[in-house]
């Protein structure tokens, strides 16, 4: 395994977990149940601490690119 960049605030670990979710905003795209925003979690996996980063699909590989390099 590579060696992260990541660095929990919390507790200082560098081991985390990521994972996605989509949520609906507001407006038409409530009423209609549209997930049009999505976010990327990253959980330390020691103190289980998470970030939330808002943003598009090529944003979050930035992310991921920037954690894994």
């Amino acid at each position: 395994m590579e060696e992260s960049k990541w660095k929990c605030p919390k507790c200082g670990n560098t081991a985390y977990e990521t994972d996605q979710f989509a949520a609906t905003g507001g407006g038409f795209t409530k009423i209609f149940d549209v997930q049009n925003k999505k976010f990327t979690t990253i959980t330390c996996t020691k103190c289980k601490f998470t970030e939330l980063y808002k943003g598009t699909t090529s944003m979050l590989g930035n992310i991921f690119d920037f954690l894994t390099n």
